[in-house]
């Protein structure tokens, strides 16, 4: 089903583009929403009308997103994940996580607008590609470094000396116990007759 969205759509497009969606999307999301019409003959024709008119608007909405682009530049983000000893991550990056670094440079993104070249499973550097009109998308990269977790013997090893400590402790004790309740029996029994 083709659609001409009326509104920016994250993830989809944008004002006055068309789109081709699935009929169940566009008729009980897009369409209800007030985000989109659907693209018969006289919604194009109407559409074709309002591009003429706005298309020193577009021109400005297209420099603008231009000048972000350049704004943006080569802007390399950097981020720490837990790695094991291949290079492997723990964790991957997520689109949100790449909006919020770049939201604390002073560039708002959305999400959806946002894909990464491939999955992050390694360290290594990896495409980010911004969407930021429907004909200006602009590439960064994006650098996974990654710590090696410390591994922790010493304290293996000393919980373990304290354990067989413990036990050898608690196996004193039994042997102190038995001998104190040996006595006890021979003792009691010696008062029963001296009783008796």
């Amino acid at each position: 089903m083709k659609v001409i969205l009326i509104k920016d759509v994250p993830g989809l497009g944008f004002q006055d583009e068309k789109v081709n969606v699935k009929d169940g999307y566009g008729r009980n999301f897009l369409i209800p929403k007030g985000l989109g019409v659907l693209a018969n003959k006289s919604n194009s024709k109407v559409l074709e009308e309002k591009l003429k008119q706005t298309v020193k608007k577009q021109e400005e909405i297209l420099k603008s997103a231009e000048k972000i682009a350049k704004k943006i530049g080569d802007l390399n983000l950097e981020i720490k994940l837990k790695s094991g000893a291949d290079d492997k991550v723990f964790g991957s990056v997520t689109t949100a996580q790449i909006t919020k670094m770049l939201s604390e440079k002073g560039f708002e993104i959305d999400k959806r607008n946002v894909t990464l070249s491939s999955k992050v499973n390694s360290t290594g550097e990896y495409t980010v590609f911004l969407k930021l009109h429907k004909d200006v998308t602009h590439e960064i990269l994006l650098n996974v470094t990654g710590t090696i977790p410390k591994k922790k013997k010493k304290k293996v090893k000393e919980s373990k000396k304290e354990e067989s400590e413990s036990q050898s402790k608690e196996s004193n004790k039994i042997e102190v116990d038995t001998s104190s309740n040996s006595e006890d029996k021979e003792g009691e029994p010696k008062s029963e007759k001296e009783k008796k």
